[in-house]
């Protein structure tokens, strides 16, 4: 038998492309989708597929692709997505809608067809990466919000359709991280490290390693078997932290 195969979206850049290093380490083969092609070279077993996630016609030749090279599908990483930082009366409708496929319809199409092939051999995974930002409500971003939030939503509703079939779909919720997203977000200007970091109890952003680690470990039913329908926050603490700034920072510094 082969060895376990990843599909990873999002997989140039961020925490799509640490996680397929992880994986890659622990001898998962990697299917790794993006807008643009990924150097596979530097993986011991893995196929680059270019495409939009959003259309369902390049989800299904995906799907194909990685069958006809594998033969099997044994987790499925949803990790593709796009920011929006933009106050409520100020976002346009397309805008909107344009997040809206990315981060939530993209991931139920790519979940619906792998998610198909995991049903039928009666084993696998999903992870989603979602977001503090779908647990908690965080000014002046709506459709994000709101994108992260239904993401969450359809990963509890997938563990209960798919559980007992053996496919197991989890969420992990990053906090902010280090990433071309989070450079190419402070350039606008709408928040520093300092915001980030004071807020969070461990004091610093997470990196894509912090992550990638928590993804691996529900990808792997040895590690994480009987865990199905979670949102598992990997943020330092912020979604822990109900403190006001002076009590937190007193406390930072004690």
């Amino acid at each position: 038998m082969g060895s376990q195969v990843a599909v990873i979206t999002g997989g140039a850049q961020g925490i799509g492309r640490q996680t397929a290093h992880v994986l890659d380490e622990l001898g998962w083969s990697l299917v790794l989708l993006d807008l643009q092609a990924v150097d596979v070279s530097i993986y011991k077993d893995a196929l680059t597929l270019v495409g939009d996630i959003t259309s369902e016609v390049f989800v299904q030749s995906a799907v194909d692709e990685t069958m006809k090279r594998f033969g099997r599908v044994d987790a499925l990483v949803n990790n593709a997505g796009i920011s929006c930082i933009s106050a409520a009366l100020d976002t346009p409708a397309d805008l909107y809608r344009k997040v809206i496929d990315v981060n939530l319809v993209a991931p139920f199409l790519l979940a619906k067809a792998f998610g198909k092939v995991m049903v039928n051999a009666g084993s696998g995974a999903v992870v989603n990466v979602a977001s503090v930002a779908g647990m908690q409500g965080v000014a002046d971003r709506s459709a994000y919000n709101a994108s992260k939030h239904g993401l969450i939503g359809l990963t509890r509703t997938l563990a209960v359709e798919w559980g007992a079939k053996g496919v197991r779909v989890n969420a992990v919720c990053p906090g902010w991280v280090k990433t071309e997203m989070d450079h190419k977000d402070q350039a606008g200007g709408s928040y520093s490290d300092q915001d980030i970091t004071d807020h969070v109890p461990m004091g610093r952003f997470a990196r894509p390693d912090d992550i990638a680690q928590a993804i691996a470990w529900l990808c792997d039913a040895s590690k994480s078997g009987f865990v199905n329908g979670i949102s598992l926050p990997v943020d330092g603490g912020w979604t822990a932290d109900g403190s006001w700034q002076s009590l937190r920072l007193r406390h930072r510094d004690a």
